[in-house]
């Protein structure tokens, strides 16, 4: 027995293993154009409902899909509503999981799957189509866990006493149905995966006796304890995101009850589809039992959708009601906004709420710069005093973003990536110490503006005009580097930062040569024009940096488009 209990557990191991490289896999093969897909084919809920189902049964995994749709409200793509649909539809195309399983327990096709094993070594080694070749290695690890599982079959003594055990419920007793669907929502949550649940079921069913109305109410607790991953990662990120967590765990506790209203009705229906009658011996065999909770499974998602999709905005005004906004913290603290650990189950995803953080980042910056800009014009010296205190506490603020999205994109980039996706985590590394690079010339030119106020001398009213009308053409390269950080390649006009630049450029030029005549000719001291092209120094550096991520970004972007 010891043998035999080890042997499923492996099986079951092997299971969740093989569905997770499938799973991994076809992310990699998609990459962006599941984000794509994802953030742009969501224009109704109809069509959000069909995205969310074909992309879980192209990616085989409805919580790969719901934590990509929680990732998007949080970084801003999709609205809550439009996450609702999604996270419908990834509910109906987990239901084809369901189907091949039962396929796996009904046919022998161990047989077929040592040729696959080797098609897929031979893929994986030749490199251009690895990730076909993981995916077929994915596939027929869960094959082989389903044929295992289906031919383990239990000593007769313990059949019996599993018999006996089930055979003491009554299956028409409304508290037992809640017992099994608590057991399933518990089991679910300890594994973290529906599908080694409804493998188990499964197994219970055709080998121990376990009546369908009881495996079925088991497949309804799958049902709620699934949404627990969504919710966990969903803490982590902002209210939006938690909304569209609770969205997925109200769709699917609404569904359990009223299908509990109805339960055998609706059971004996769903038993109907694959000519199972729960009343009638003759037409229960191991076949009809496996394929019975897959078109209960179906059944259960399908319908679920239709009666809750026109109240789709009802639901997203109850998840707001539910998730309150969180109070305004102050915007000089150092938070991130977009990306959490939580995320990191589908790291081929992960990029986009990093993507997202490093717009933040650079809006963060471009306000720093703007406070720059107010000092130096600053005249009362509390003022003042606060002032600079605040830009300093920004370059703490600077750094400290700079290590933490490096810190995560590092995480990201220990998991297994496919090249185009490696090319974009190491732009974005350049990225964030460009930025970091433009808040540490915000704080050179607070210190430089600091010093002057300490001295006994100011700039001449010429001076301030060029250092603002420079200052001027550095927002207006800062505003650019915004736009083009979330835009797409085709929408960027890549020129406008390299003519801006140019301008930078020639501007210092023009006032670096300017100074020297005008220190020559006594208008203002040799240390006043040194504080005065010190500034006009770091405002041509800024420039520099932020042409340098505009590069970064664009490099990444081009094989994006």
């Amino acid at each position: 027995m010891t043998i035999l209990l080890l042997k499923i557990v492996g099986a079951l191991a092997l299971l969740m293993y093989g569905m997770k490289v499938m799973s991994e896999a076809l992310q990699k093969l998609a990459g962006p154009q599941l984000r794509h897909v994802l953030s742009k084919m969501t224009t109704n809920r109809v069509s959000g409902v069909l995205t969310g189902m074909f992309t879980t049964v192209a990616v085989q995994s409805s919580t790969a899909t719901t934590v990509m749709t929680v990732s998007f409200v949080n970084a801003g793509l999709l609205t809550l509503v439009q996450a609702i649909s999604v996270i419908m539809g990834a509910n109906i195309g987990t239901t084809l999981t369901a189907w091949i399983m039962s396929a796996g327990f009904s046919f022998k096709i161990s047989t077929f799957v040592w040729p696959v094993f080797l098609f897929g070594l031979i893929l994986i080694y030749s490199k251009k189509h690895r990730y076909v070749g993981d995916f077929l290695f994915g596939a027929a690890f869960m094959f082989l866990a389903l044929t295992t599982l289906g031919e383990s079959q239990l000593p007769p003594e313990y059949m019996g006493d599993l018999q006996k055990f089930f055979s003491s419920f009554d299956p028409t007793s409304f508290g037992t149905i809640l017992l099994f669907l608590l057991f399933g929502t518990v089991l679910t949550c300890i594994l973290q995966s529906s599908a080694a649940l409804m493998a188990i079921t499964m197994m219970l069913c055709t080998q121990a006796g376990l009546p369908i109305y009881l495996g079925i109410a088991l497949v309804m607790g799958e049902n709620i304890g699934t949404t627990l991953t969504a919710n966990l990662v969903a803490l982590t990120a902002n209210t939006e995101a938690r909304r569209a967590a609770f969205g997925h765990l109200f769709f699917n506790v609404f569904g359990v009850i009223w299908v509990l209203c109805i339960f055998r009705h609706f059971v004996n229906l769903a038993c109907g589809f694959v000519g199972l009658v729960p009343e009638d011996p003759s037409t229960i065999t191991p076949t009809r039992l496996t394929f019975a909770l897959a078109a209960f499974h179906t059944c259960f998602n399908v319908t679920n959708t239709i009666v809750l999709l026109p109240f789709v905005n009802q639901v997203a005004k109850i998840c707001c009601w539910v998730w309150k906004p969180k109070a305004n913290k102050d915007e000089d603290d150092f938070r991130l906004r977009f990306i959490s650990a939580g995320i990191m189950k589908t790291p081929e995803l992960s990029v986009l709420e990093a993507q997202k953080e490093i717009h933040s980042f650079a809006i963060r910056i471009q306000r720093m710069f703007h406070m720059v800009e107010e000092l130096l014009g600053e005249k009362d010296t509390d003022k003042f005093t606060k002032l600079f205190t605040r830009i300093e506490k920004y370059e703490g603020i600077s750094d400290n973003m700079e290590i933490e999205i490096a810190k995560y994109l590092d995480q990201v980039s220990d998991a297994h990536l496919s090249d185009e996706t490696k090319n974009k985590v190491r732009a974005m590394l350049r990225e964030i110490s460009e930025i970091e690079s433009i808040g540490d010339a915000n704080y050179n030119m607070a210190r430089t503006i600091n010093r002057r106020i300490k001295g006994k001398e100011d700039f001449t009213p010429e001076q301030y005009k060029h250092m603002h009308e420079m200052m001027q053409l550095v927002d207006n390269a800062l505003t650019q580097m915004n736009v083009i950080l979330v835009g797409h390649k085709q929408d960027n006009d890549v020129n406008k930062s390299f003519n801006t630049e140019n301008e930078i450029n020639n501007y210092r030029s023009q006032l670096k040569s300017q100074n020297i005549n005008d220190i020559n000719d006594h208008k203002y001291t040799y240390a006043i024009g040194t504080m005065y092209m010190d500034i006009i120094q770091e405002c041509e550096k800024l420039g520099d940096y932020v042409v340098n991520v505009v590069e970064a970004r664009m490099g990444e972007k081009q094989k994006d488009a």
